[in-house]
């Protein structure tokens, strides 16, 4: 299999599982806090709507429905999931994926909460790290702890793949 491969077919397992890790915070946080997770019907909503020349939005909520959003604003996050672990695997190599460490997913991990942060929020209408919403830090902490969760999810996920392999 050559290098490239490899490093697709890791990106995916791993990004995936570190997905699955992240999403299963989602459930708990909302099971445990009541604080529903981010709905990805809005990414998908954004991303359609982008794709017909309009970035931004004064409220991503009051803008019309994107056909099949939801299914699409799931596939549009393991996509994500996938490339951020692909990432991970270009900067620090086929090597971690072999020998995972923690550091190296948790400066991936926790470094992908800037696409929300300086991205998505704003283009979204709730502004730089959500300083719109009613309550901004709260919300900032609820980002950070996901995308650490995403992270933790990097380094298990690597483990479990490294084991298999």
């Amino acid at each position: 299999m050559h290098e490239v491969d490899k490093i697709l077919l890791h990106s995916v397992v791993i990004g995936i599982g570190a997905t699955l890790v992240m999403d299963l915070w989602g459930w708990i946080q909302k099971r445990i806090f009541n604080a529903p997770p981010l709905d990805y019907a809005l990414v998908a909503r954004w991303l359609g709507h982008f794709l017909r020349g309009r970035f931004r939005h004064d409220s991503i909520m009051a803008a019309p429905p994107v056909a099949g959003e939801r299914a699409w604003g799931w596939i549009v996050h393991y996509a994500i999931g996938i490339v951020f672990a692909a990432l991970l695997i270009s900067f620090w190599g086929l090597e971690w994926v072999r020998n995972p460490t923690l550091g190296p997913a948790l400066v991936i991990g926790i470094g992908t909460v800037v696409v929300p942060f300086f991205i998505m929020q704003p283009a979204f209408g709730i502004g730089v790290a959500g300083m719109r919403t009613p309550k901004p830090r709260i919300n900032q902490v609820k980002s950070l702890a996901a995308h650490t969760s995403f992270a933790i999810g990097l380094f298990l996920a690597a483990n479990a793949w490294a084991q298999l392999t």
